[in-house]
């Protein structure tokens, strides 16, 4: 549960902030000064994840006090209050690295609903796409951690070990970021899937989570076939250019896995944990460049849909029993 701290000097409005919130899902703290604020996110540096604070206090005001909270944990969500609705305050909250700022007098529904845009923004919008994002504004809940299908893929560059021990670490990151990270992210957006995280040059996505979509599997096997038709474009160019290849091996596999959001007081990520996870992550080590390789029953769900042969030898996975039927997509049916 999300625990929020209002710290305003007057009473009064206090009151008011706690009677607002009294029905939503947070467990609510208030402090009458900047200094107790303070003392009171670090005897509850695991509860408290948002911190609204006034901006004109005796002491303290809030700007120094959302910094010096800052400090304590980075992660905290950080919104300033103030009756002085200008721009010049506006622009120095964002400059302050703020993540909002809510101005006096402000009624319960407007209340309510800036703490849920700020939250879910600071959150989601760097590895989901603006339809996930929109659904998740009406309903926070879908963030909590559960059990529910989903489809992973992961992919891996082949042999960007050795092309970049070619390159400056600036040349290393821009390649990345440009011919890798960005082209396949925005395939993945575009089918709805979630950019899990970044592992080097790995990356893996989640697709029916948080959203849960009844065709995952379609969705993350055709955003495969794109990645690899849009990487074979640009490992032709860059090859014409400089000599440089680039090859992605991609491993899929459904099933239930457990997602939420997961980490320490500093770092914080929506992930998803699971045998599907672990047979993904196989399957990719096993693809060779522009191979795209699926579970047994990953491919059987979406069989009239994409052509696949089935590999002469399966997968051994740890911490599974039973070895894994491997299928290697061959195209869309």
């Amino acid at each position: 549960m999300t625990g929020v701290l209002f710290i305003d000097d007057e009473e009064g409005v206090r009151r008011s902030i706690t009677r607002a919130l009294r029905r939503e899902p947070y467990t609510i703290y208030t402090a009458e000064n900047g200094d107790i604020g303070i003392r009171m996110v670090q005897q509850h540096r695991s509860e408290i994840t948002m911190v609204i604070s006034d901006y004109k206090m005796p002491g303290l005001d809030g700007m120094e006090t959302l910094a010096r909270i800052f400090c304590i944990n980075p992660e905290i969500i950080r919104i300033l209050l103030t009756g002085y609705a200008t721009m010049e305050s506006a622009i120095r909250a964002t400059n302050e690295g703020l993540d909002g700022f809510l101005t006096k007098p402000f009624d319960n529904v407007e209340l309510r609903n800036k703490i849920q845009e700020i939250t879910i923004r600071k959150r989601l919008k760097q590895f989901i796409s603006e339809e996930i994002y929109q659904e998740i504004k009406c309903d926070p809940s879908i963030m909590e951690p559960r059990r529910q299908k989903a489809t992973i893929l992961f992919s891996d560059i082949r042999g960007f070990t050795d092309i970049s021990r070619k390159m400056p670490p600036e040349e290393i990151a821009a390649f990345l970021n440009q011919y890798y990270f960005t082209p396949l992210g925005e395939i993945a957006y575009r089918h709805n899937g979630t950019v899990d995280k970044h592992m080097g040059d790995s990356v893996m996505v989640v697709y029916g989570s948080p959203i849960s979509y009844g065709d995952h599997v379609l969705r993350a096997i055709e955003s495969a076939i794109e990645m690899q038709e849009t990487t074979w474009t640009i490992s032709q160019e860059l090859h014409k250019n400089n000599g440089f290849s680039l090859k992605v091996g991609i491993g899929i596999s459904a099933g239930e896995v457990v997602t939420g959001v997961f980490g320490s007081l500093r770092k914080k990520e929506y992930t998803a944990f699971g045998m599907p996870v672990n047979i993904a992550a196989r399957l990719e080590k096993l693809a060779k460049g522009h191979e795209i390789l699926v579970s047994e029953n990953t491919y059987a769900e979406v069989s009239d849909s994409f052509l696949a042969e089935k590999l002469a030898s399966s997968a051994v996975i740890k911490g599974l029993g039973d070895r894994v039927r491997v299928y290697r997509i061959l195209g869309r049916a």
